[in-house]
């Protein structure tokens, strides 16, 4: 996952950098990002960027349980990954993380730092995969997360994983996926395909710069969105307005947590700026972290990274 995250973070935030502070008496201040992509660029090929390592070795005193098959579909496995302590007893909190890449790349793996990172604070951590949208359009990759959170829930008791208190989190493409089923999962065309079982509600969301509203004329002008729905909008504005969690906002969603850097070239600002606008309007319990001169998959650096699992830490603490 380095490699696609450095590529992202070069083509994406003012020289002079700090480095994050990692005292957890206080909370941190915003890392200093850069005044524009090109002073990024410049950054990093004078090794100024210090990146979370892509592929950590997992600590002898965590359980990986991997490739279960939570939906068989069309012929094609679906499958997630369990991190969790050994000899866990349960049942303890866990976290659905869903993974980015414009909706038609990316995996599960993707989100290795922070599955080790939590499960070794107590989390049971989960990720999954879903259909990309070469090989099926919405709604598919929306049911088939949806699935998965109604599979956890369902096998609770097998992982020592509390169905009452889980959070789902993802970034870009993986942060729209965690917000439309955070707040519209229980619409019926997104449980097409699951098994009868448990819903699929969480007690709160985590947010890396996902798009919010897709009908935009910024986002329906984008490859990768109209890739993702299979048609343009003109043909079908009402699957881009069911395809936005913007439209299932209501005030009795679950808390929201909100990362957002302010140079984002793929996923404008003013996308997270109105769903933190819209969630205060509805009454919905939020936090928002916008990240002056940071780029899209800015956690891949350092500093933010811990910056920003600072900040979860107390968001979950309060939440769940």
């Amino acid at each position: 996952m380095k490699n696609i995250l450095v590529v992202l973070l070069t083509f994406s935030c003012v020289l002079g950098c700090k480095t994050a502070e990692t005292d957890p008496d206080r909370p941190l201040e915003a890392p200093k990002g850069y005044m524009n992509e090109t002073l990024l660029k410049m950054a990093y090929g004078l090794g100024m960027l210090d990146l979370i390592e892509s592929k950590p070795p997992v600590p002898d005193d965590l359980e990986a349980i991997k490739d279960i098959t939570y939906k068989t579909i069309e012929g094609m496995d679906l499958r997630l990954d369990i991190y969790k302590q050994k000899g866990l007893k349960g049942p303890a909190p866990t976290m659905i993380f869903v993974h980015g890449g414009a909706w038609k790349k990316g995996k599960r793996q993707d989100y290795l730092p922070y599955m080790i990172d939590y499960a070794e604070k107590g989390f049971v951590t989960v990720t999954l995969s879903y259909r990309l949208s070469g090989v099926a359009k919405f709604p598919a990759a929306a049911q088939d997360v949806n699935c998965g959170i109604k599979w956890v829930k369902q096998h609770a008791v097998d992982y020592g994983i509390d169905p009452d208190r889980m959070v789902l989190i993802g970034g870009s493409a993986g942060g729209h996926l965690s917000l439309l089923l955070g707040y519209g999962g229980e619409e019926a065309v997104f449980n097409q395909d699951c098994e009868q079982g448990p819903d699929s509600k969480v007690k709160a969301i985590v947010d890396f710069y996902g798009p919010v509203d897709l009908t935009t004329p910024y986002s329906i002008t984008t490859e990768q969105v109209q890739s993702f729905m299979g048609v343009s909008y003109e043909e079908n504005p009402d699957l881009y307005k069911l395809g936005s969690p913007s439209t299932f906002i209501s005030p009795d969603d679950p808390p929201t947590l909100i990362f957002q850097g302010t140079i984002d070239s793929l996923v404008p600002v003013s996308q997270s700026d109105s769903l933190a606008s819209w969630l205060q309007q509805a009454g919905v319990a939020h936090d928002y972290h916008r990240l002056k001169g940071w780029p899209h998959t800015m956690d891949a650096a350092r500093e933010v990274n811990e910056y920003a699992q600072f900040y979860i830490d107390a968001f979950l603490e309060k939440y769940l």
